[in-house]
């Protein structure tokens, strides 16, 4: 009639001991998550040409806005099928809150406004008899395609530059190579994990992505100094592990406030820029956590022993 809790009893575990003798085996998870990311990476750039999907403000093309409660839910289809050698995207608004409808998006490439105009009146009249577009529900934005590949490229010589310059701060800081390449290496490994999601989910990069990735080097710098900082400038402050896990506490503590604050923007804003930049940021901060705390501590592990002639290292 009673259950024995004994039976269910673990052993009690000090990780503060446990860590430091397989520090080396957990660097290895933090790894095998970024080549599997590569790996999807690669295998959408030879089915596409590049690394990832990108919407009509980075390549170029026509944005239309509807506002209407009348919902199509074939309207992507449609379109599709009739604008064959265009690429179609169809997003549809609602109320904060509820299911009610409000407006259509709709991204086209290679296609004329009037042409496009032309079928989805068509298509919708098919479900609300009478219906027009007109400029008070209507309107068309439209990029250059020249324009688009422009603006790509310089967010891409943005991010490049914002390494470059971040590579040479953090070296300047902590005057080791060794744990400065590896702050660097951790904020790659963070923009890697949220572009091989979106490949994964069929998402399409914006100017606001782009923006995204560039604020998400300056969360994950944070984690890998805070932690660096601990080991390498506190030593007066007791003993390596005791030193990281303190770091590991105030660095988790950034983080998982910030997941909790941007999940809560995710889930409630209506604005499709804004649940891009939230769902990216999430997803490097969540890696962040991993590589930061598995792969970061180890080397920082390995670095210090090794500077103090510890055999074991």
């Amino acid at each position: 009639r009673y259950i024995n809790l004994k039976l269910f009893r673990f052993p009690d575990m000090n990780l503060r001991e446990w860590y430091p003798k397989h520090y080396k085996w957990l660097m290895i998870i933090p790894v095998v998550i970024l080549i599997a990311c590569l790996g999807i990476i690669a295998n959408h750039y030879i089915q596409t040409g590049d690394f990832i999907d990108r919407d009509v403000t980075l390549k170029g093309g026509l944005t239309i806005t509807i506002s209407t409660d009348i919902k199509v839910p074939d309207l992507e289809d449609y379109l599709s099928l009739k604008f064959t050698s265009s690429d179609i995207l169809v997003r549809t608004l609602s109320e904060f809150g509820t299911d009610q409808q409000t407006g259509i998006i709709i991204e086209a490439s290679d296609v004329k406004e009037e042409a496009i105009k032309a079928a989805i009146q068509e298509r919708m009249q098919k479900e609300s008899a009478g219906f027009l577009l007109t400029k008070d529900n209507y309107s068309a934005e439209m990029v250059g395609s020249a324009l688009g590949e422009s603006f790509y490229r310089q967010m891409l010589v943005a991010i490049l530059l914002a390494f470059a310059f971040m590579a040479v701060v953090v070296l300047i800081t902590f005057r080791s190579l060794i744990p400065s390449f590896t702050i660097v290496f951790c904020a790659f490994c963070d923009m890697v994990f949220p572009i091989a999601i979106m490949n994964l989910l069929g998402m399409r990069l914006s100017t606001a992505g782009i923006a995204a990735l560039l604020m998400l080097i300056g969360y994950s710098v944070d984690t890998d100094i805070v932690i660096t900082t601990k080991a390498l400038r506190r030593q007066d402050e007791g003993n390596l592990i005791d030193r990281m896990f303190d770091g590991m506490k105030t660095g988790l503590t950034m983080s998982l406030t910030t997941i909790v604050a941007l999940t809560a923007g995710y889930f409630f804003s209506q604005s499709f820029i804004i649940k891009e930049i939230f769902l990216i940021i999430i997803l490097g901060l969540l890696y962040d956590i991993v590589v930061t705390y598995l792969f970061n501590t180890g080397v920082l592990v390995w670095w210090v022993r090794r500077k103090a002639g510890d055999g074991n290292a």
